[in-house]
This record gives structure tokens, C-alpha cells and sequence, in this order.
């Protein structure tokens, strides 16, 4: 079936920044096929006159941790490690149910304010936990989006040093076995794929330096991707300067962990030596700017990697230390950021959209498929409604996505298929998914 979007403004988020007053794009199956100025060139198929709108490709969510949406509100005015500390805790209760429930309900926020793709870094095994990584990919298939799933690890407990509790750290072997499980099991290849696996252990001072080099061989040797924390706070910082006598950037490069291949969540403290290297080295990087202020850990040097060519995405991070949860909002908050840190013209509305789009797929390593308007590209769009009373009048539709409120959803398309519709989710019912999501938060804060 075809479809065509009509009468809408289109930022296509292409090499050449191509946008189009008012301009369709032709869907077909899962692909894109046009896109152009004025009128859809096809005589069949379903047209949604997309008038008032703007279109633009999904967003890509480049760092999250569904489990948390089970926590959120809890530790509200912690530091990271303080919140980490009165969180590994309740974590531990996590059971398969639990993790599916807090999975779909973040994934459907995500769904709801745009985004198409996420990557999900999930590295909490509690013993009696069942299947954490069944449970994610199931909430990935029930709501209809995209999904890396990033299997995480732990291997280094509180008793070596680190600084989740011993209950949660797992065996090093253990946690690379799982980790080679979950990629033999639900990693999909192909182009189109919906679930891909990575791997991720989750930080220097919740890993042994084992786990990061058995990671990395393991990951290049199936051909995924690598993903972990760094350079998120100043603690992290001096605990790596003490214990390793390098920064947290240094370490990671001399493990190998700065390639193309990888791409880093937060990435705050960097000497601008470490910023050349990762644009040297094609990693990417994840910006979580809510999530940093949520918890004060500084606002990423955004232009410093951006102009050293770093790939740079935007994620919405655990919800339990971004309680929104939502991924539209992110476009703003990472210019706002931008500008406090390098004044008014840090960043650019334009490019806050390229990082929510083409710079996420690019650090999936999915550029050749999403991120872009493209003919020949899957068929992951969004199309926002503009029409309200909180944009009207603003002639720039980029600029109103960026800077106002996030615009309502008319239509979310992820390879051709509606995800969301006049602002709601299709693929599953709310309601449902909101009761799910608060039994399941009774049962881990209140264990019978």
C-alpha cells in the first residue's frame, strides 16, 4: 500500500539540508520512494493531507534504561551516586514482568513524542529475575518501534570497589555469556531489522577491566555494536584518575573502546585532547541533557564535538533521572544547554533536529537506513501537528519544533506502519499500558 503525505512542510535532514515549504512524501511498503515539492506524483493509495505539519524522520533515542520508569520520581534530589546508591536496591526486585511493564510504557512515551528508534542499555540481572532481555524485546514488539538493546553488565560489586551492591554484579563470564546469548537470540542483521543487540557494560567503576576487554572482542568478533557510560560526572573522573591514573577517555582508548564502532552515553568531561580523539576515532556519543541537569553533572562540550565531527545523538536516559521520558522535548533542551555553555550561537535549531535524527542513526550505525527523508530509506517519519495555538505564528516550522512545546503527533510511521495517530499510541492501549505500569511499580517498591 502506498501512502502519501501531502501540503506539509518537509526538513528532510539530508546532506544538504533540503526543505520544502510545502512538499509530499511517498511511502511504499516500509520504504520511502519521493519526496519533492508540491503534490504527490501517484494517482493511488491512501493521501493524508498533512497540511500545517511538519514532517520530519523519526527521532532516534541514543541512551535509555526502560527498567527505570518503575522508579521514577524516587531520589529526586540526589547526586548520581547518591541516587545510584538508593536505587541498586529497589532495582534488585526486578522480575521479567516488571521490566516489560516499565518497558512498554516507555517505550509508548517515546513513541508519542516522535522518536522511531531507541537504544535501550539495560545491564540490571538481578538472580531471580527471569528473562530481562525476553521481557525488553517483547515491549520493543508490542509497541511497534525500533530497539537497540543494549545487553549490559556489571562484574564489579561493591566489596571490589564499585559501586553497585554484590547481589548485582555477575560473574564476568557470566555476564559475557549472557551478553553472546542475547546477540545469538534476538540480534536481527538485515536491513529493515527492528531488534538489534550491542553490547554494554555499564561504566569503569561498576566494571572490571576483564568485562570491557571481553566485551569489545566478543562484540567485533558477532559484528555489533559497543556501548557504555563515560565522562558523566567528576567523581567518575577522579575515582579513574586514582585508581587507573588516566582519565576516563584515556582508559576507554587504551581498552579500545574509541572506534566507529562504539558509541558513549553522556560524555560531560572531556579535555578537548579526548574530543579530538573521539572525532578522530568516528565514536559517538549520546547527549542526555535532561537527564544531566535532572542530576547536575554539567552540560556536554556539544559544539566542541560536533565541530571535531563527532556523531552526536540525543537520548532521553533512565526515566528514573529524566521523569518526563519523553524524546521531542530533548531537541530544546539540548540547544538551551548548548547556548548556557558557548553563548547564543552554540547551536543551531537545524542542528539540534540533525542530532535527533541523523546523528542518532548514525551512532547505531544505521545511517544508511534512517535518519534521513531519502528516497530508497525506511519509511520512519514524523509528522507534527503545528496548527495549535503554541505555534502559531511562527513561520519557521523547524524553529517551532525546536523551540516551542513539543508539537502534538498527527502521524508516527516506523518502515510504513502507524505507530501513533492524532497524538496516540495505535499499536497498544494506553490506559492498559498505564495500569501495567503502576501494579508494577507497587510491586517492586512494596514487595508482598
Amino acid at each position: 500500500m502506498k501512502i502519501a503525505l501531502e501540503n506539509a512542510s518537509i526538513a528532510t535532514v539530508d546532506a544538504g539540508g533540503t526543505e520544502y515549504r510545502s512538499g509530499h512524501v511517498v511511502v511504499e511498503g516500509e520504504t520511502i520512494v519521493a519526496v519533492g515539492e508540491g503534490p504527490a506524483p501517484v494517482a493511488d493509495g491512501h493521501r493524508v493531507d498533512a497540511a500545517g505539519c511538519l514532517v520530519t524522520p523519526g527521532l532516534v533515542n541514543t541512551h535509555h534504561h526502560l527498567y527505570q520508569w518503575a522508579t521514577r520520581g524516587l531520589a529526586a534530589d540526589s547526586t548520581l551516586f547518591e541516587w545510584l546508591t538508593e536505587l541498586y536496591p529497589v532495582w534488585a526486585g526486578l522480575d521479567a514482568e516488571i521490566t516489560h511493564a516499565a518497558a512498554t510504557a516507555g517505550l509508548a512515551r517515546l513513541a508519542t513524542t516522535g522518536c522511531t528508534s531507541a537504544a535501550d542499555h539495560h545491564y540490571v540481572f538481578p538472580a531471580e529475575g527471569g528473562d530481562q532481555v525476553e521481557a525488553l524485546v517483547a515491549a520493543v514488539r508490542r509497541v511497534g518501534i525500533r530497539a537497540q538493546v543494549v545487553r549490559g553488565s556489571m562484574d564489579r560489586g561493591r566489596s571490589a570497589g564499585g559501586l553497585p551492591p554484590d547481589n548485582l554484579a555477575e560473574d564476568t563470564e557470566a555476564a559475557l555469556l549472557g551478553t553472546e546469548h542475547a546477540i545469538d537470540t534476538h540480534h536481527d542483521p538485515a536491513r529493515g531489522a527492528r531488534i538489534r543487540i550491542a553490547a554494554g557494560p555499564c561504566s569503569p567503576f561498576s566494571v572490571t577491566e576483564a568485562l570491557m576487554t571481553g566485551a569489545a572482542e566478543l562484540a567485533r568478533r558477532k559484528g555489533v555494536r559497543l556501548h557504555t557510560h563515560l565522562a558523566e560526572t567528576r567523581d567518575e573522573e577522579e575515582q579513574c584518575l586514582a585508581e587507573f591514573g588516566c582519565t576516563p577517555a584515556e582508559y576507554a582508548d587504551k581498552l579500545g573502546w574509541l572506534a566507529d564502532d562504539v558509541w558513549l552515553a553522556h560524555a560531560v568531561h572531556l579535555a578537548p585532547a579526548a574530543v579530538r580523539r573521539l572525532g578522530a576515532t568516528g565514536t559517538g556519543v549520546a547527549h542526555c541533557p535532561s537527564s544531566n541537569g535532572r542530576l547536575g553533572t554539567g552540560i556536554a562540550p556539544v559544539r566542541d564535538l560536533l565541530d571535531a565531527r563527532v556523531p552526536v545523538g540525543l537520548g532521553v536516559d533512565g526515566a528514573a533521572s529524566n521523569e518526563s521520558g519523553g524524546l521531542g522535548e530533548e531537541l530544546r533542551q539540548s540547544l538551551v544547554q548548548a547556548r548556557q555553555r558557548g553563548g547564543p550561537t552554540a547551536l543551531s535549531v537545524r542542528e539540534a533536529l540533525w542530532m535527533g535524527t541523523m546523528g542518532g542513526a548514525r551512532c547505531l550505525g544505521r545511517e544508511g537506513e534512517i535518519g534521513s527523508i531519502e528516497p530508497g530509506k525506511l519509511a520512519d517519519l514524523a509528522v507534527w501537528d503545528l496548527g495549535g495555538l503554541a505555534h502559531a505564528g511562527i513561520d519557521d516550522p523547524v524553529a517551532a519544533l525546536v523551540l516551542g512545546a513539543v508539537p502534538p503527533v498527527k502521524l508516527l510511521l516506523v518502515g510504513g506502519e502507524t505507530v501513533v495517530e492524532d497524538g496516540e499510541l495505535r499499536t497498544a492501549d494506553e490506559s492498559t499500558v498505564a495500569g501495567e505500569l503502576a501494579r508494577a511499580c507497587g510491586r517492586l517498591r512494596c514487595p508482598s
